[in-house]
């Protein structure tokens, strides 16, 4: 599996609407092979960031099209180092 990080940008993002977003990741992961593992938020930039592990990125955008149609900017495949 490859982990794939996604940058959204939406003015006016909050907490709590993200937070319904990624529960709605959740329900909706399985079906592709994905599992979301962490989401970030900067409010103040409007910039949202969700790391998840998937068989391919166009299954980590299909989650979020699915569960509730914020598509990312932005998604990289990386690596994790320590």
């Amino acid at each position: 599996m490859a982990l794939f990080l996604d940058v959204h940008t939406l003015e006016g993002v909050t907490a709590e609407a993200v937070a319904e977003a990624h529960r709605k990741d959740l329900e909706t992961q399985s079906q592709y092979g994905v599992s979301y593992q962490k989401y970030w938020v900067d409010p103040a930039a409007g910039k949202i960031f969700c790391l998840a592990e998937g068989p391919d990125r166009d299954s980590v955008v299909r989650v979020h099209r699915e569960a509730h149609g914020l598509l990312a900017d932005e998604v990289y495949e990386v690596e994790e180092h320590s």
